[in-house]
């Protein structure tokens, strides 16, 4: 943290990968006006629903000595695995390229996909292409400690945003649910990372 202090071109940033679910409530305490207490109901799912009951989402909490934390994020059609890792971590050196910035110290934790040859190996090319072209943004993975989830401060915001995006009476699309989530981190809404179906 004190290098990205010392470097005003490097950006230390906090990622993690979250499930956005269209049915499982978070735990809330609220007041009501009636004194009763707000009771939060699973929603259920018609047979006929096209969205997935959940959405994957990856995010970048950015932390920048020259200004508030910053968070972007990019949802997910499927789940979380390398190709998709790398795809979300080219997006955001290319934005942060775009920035000024040359180095992105990266804190992330032991999950599958971070570890995995193929995102080591990206990592590897990418750092080697941008030292040889000299322009680019370099990315040093930092893992954190296994199982400890409240090194990473990414985490409670993931909390304090299911509580804000919540509809306690009614069933979200997966669209409005996209939106709510976008506009309460102020990100923009960004196309979904995708795997490429092969074409036979």
């Amino acid at each position: 943290m004190r290098l990205a202090q010392a470097h005003p071109d490097w950006v230390l940033g906090f990622e993690d990968e979250v499930w956005w679910s269209r049915l499982s409530q978070p735990s809330v305490s609220a007041w009501t006006p009636t004194g009763r207490p707000l009771r939060l109901v699973e929603q259920s799912v018609a047979n006929d629903d096209p969205d997935p009951k959940a959405l994957a989402c990856y995010g970048l909490l950015l932390r920048s000595a020259d200004g508030p934390d910053r968070m972007w994020l990019r949802f997910v059609d499927g789940r979380p695995v390398s190709a998709i890792t790398t795809q979300f971590l080219d997006w955001c050196a290319d934005r942060l390229a775009a920035s000024g910035k040359t180095a992105l110290l990266l804190v992330w934790d032991n999950a599958a996909w971070h570890r995995s040859k193929e995102v080591r190996a990206w990592i590897r090319a990418h750092n080697r292409q941008v030292k040889h072209q000299r322009r680019g943004v370099r990315i040093l993975p930092c893992f954190l400690p296994t199982k400890s989830p409240w090194l990473n401060p990414i985490e409670p915001k993931w909390t304090h945003g299911k509580r804000k995006v919540l509809a306690p009476d009614r069933l979200l699309a997966a669209q409005e649910l996209e939106t709510r989530v976008c506009d309460y981190f102020s990100c923009a809404h960004e196309a979904h990372l995708a795997i490429a179906e092969k074409v036979a």
